[in-house]
């Protein structure tokens, strides 16, 4: 049953954590709130739920608590980010600031990241570029766990894109998405609850569509964005490939099946060629481009115009990119964020191990 606590509490409780591992306090609380956003946006699967698994990559030597972040290669508006093997919600954050001063004095800004670990939500670092007149991009390669088009071999994360876009006095245009059909999130509350998925979205070890949640455990593979050739799968395979290549050649990171897996008790690939996990993040000053309050202006009319468009029967409106995030924000704020009994004992487990009280 589920138990819904306030963000308080739980932001109290994970910051507790992370200072345990050994993270400096500033670095905690940025780690606590890359990791939160995610729970109060309603993307579950990637917020407290996962603060065990920072836990064990740290006790497996695969996290630096205390990186030493830092500029390793950059011209006026690129930059290359080493993250000392740092937490990523701790990295990218950092990151994106330097991609933001970059495009407070080039335009643009430009920052390719290696040498990291598991972010969070794109969501979180993208959104930064907001309250400085900027448009944030940000992408992040991730352990194989995706068959490209026509392969039975996992080549590819999930690899998660996120554009957001300022506008005038309405809310921001916030597009964060996974480049497979579902995230291996969703795949995971289909199992725990013992339910079928959606056709399209796994196939089994021999590379036949199944809708058997545990068929990733057996083998399996997540599908690209589209589930099949005849539905765009090779534009969704496209699309993780780019963001590999942008996250992880370019940057110097891993790649490919080589990426490090998330969970720790997984053997590290062997062959690596790059430098832990890669990110790649990007800040546009609006007006480099044309007066800030006249684009402003325009992205509150295309806000409004696609949000009265006539709808199909059954449905009430049609969604803005973020508005979902957005509404669900508001009423965790003021409601609490609601944690399953199983994620509970996990978050107890966790802290007991460290001599921290549960909330």
């Amino acid at each position: 049953m589920d138990q819904k606590l306030s963000y308080p509490t739980l932001q109290a409780f994970v910051r507790s954590v992370f200072l345990a591992m050994g993270c400096p306090s500033a670095d905690a609380e940025t780690a606590t709130a890359s990791l939160l956003a995610a729970d109060l946006r309603g993307i579950d699967s990637h917020g407290v739920a996962r603060l065990s698994g920072y836990v064990r990559l740290w006790e497996a030597g695969r996290v630096n608590a205390r990186p030493n972040i830092q500029v390793v290669h950059e011209s006026p508006s690129t930059a290359v980010v080493d993250g000392d093997a740092g937490l990523g919600l701790v990295v990218a954050p950092w990151a994106m600031q330097v991609a933001i001063r970059k495009a407070q004095t080039a335009g643009t800004g430009w920052v390719a990241v290696r040498h990291s670990n598991h972010f969070g939500i794109a969501a979180h670092h993208a959104m930064q570029a907001l309250g400085h007149g900027m448009i944030g991009m940000v992408m992040t390669n991730a352990s194989a766990l995706v068959a490209p088009t026509f392969s039975r071999e996992r080549l590819l994360g999930t690899n998660p894109i996120c554009v957001a876009i300022p506008a005038g006095e309405e809310p921001p245009f916030v597009a964060d998405m996974a480049t497979t059909t579902a995230a291996n999130g969703k795949l995971e509350i289909h199992s725990r609850k013992g339910i079928p998925t959606p056709t399209g979205w796994i196939q089994d070890a021999a590379g036949h569509s199944t809708t058997d949640p545990d068929a990733l455990k057996a083998g399996g593979a997540l599908l690209p964005l589209g589930g099949d050739c005849a539905h765009g799968s090779h534009k969704g395979y496209a699309l993780g490939a780019i963001v590999d290549i942008w996250s992880g050649v370019l940057a110097g990171a891993n790649f490919g099946p080589w990426v490090p897996p998330f969970p720790a008790y997984v053997p590290m690939p062997e062959g690596q060629p790059g430098k832990g996990l890669g990110h790649f993040l990007g800040a546009m000053r609006v007006d480099a481009f044309r007066s800030e309050e006249a684009f402003r202006a325009d992205m509150d009319r295309w806000i409004r115009r696609f949000r009265s468009a006539q709808t199909v029967e059954g449905q009430e409106k049609v969604l803005i990119p973020g508005d979902p995030e957005r509404e669900m924000e508001a009423i965790r704020l003021v409601n609490g964020i609601p944690l399953a009994s199983s994620i509970i004992e996990d978050l107890q487990r966790t802290g007991a191990a460290f001599g921290i009280e549960w909330a």
